[in-house]
């Protein structure tokens, strides 16, 4: 059994599981900012533009979740 931080090859169910948390925090993302572009209160606005950054960083992290594990996956020929 490999040690604990050694990284393994992701699932394709891991992968599939972070692509759509990519997406769902994307769709967020958007969801916030085109909120915030409607809101007349300037608090509001401030706090939607925040959780945006937010899931902005999220978005961010899986990405390069991924591109660690990039060098892990198997290489696959047509």
């Amino acid at each position: 059994m490999p040690s604990n931080n050694q990284m393994q090859p992701l699932t394709s169910k891991e992968l599939d599981y972070i692509v759509d948390c990519i997406s769902n925090e994307s769709t967020l993302a958007k969801y916030c900012a085109a909120t915030a572009a409607t809101t007349q209160s300037p608090s509001v606005q401030q706090a939607l533009l925040g959780f945006m950054r937010k899931h902005e960083t999220h978005m961010d992290t899986l990405i390069q979740s991924l591109q660690n594990h990039q060098n892990l996956a198997p290489n696959q020929a047509h």
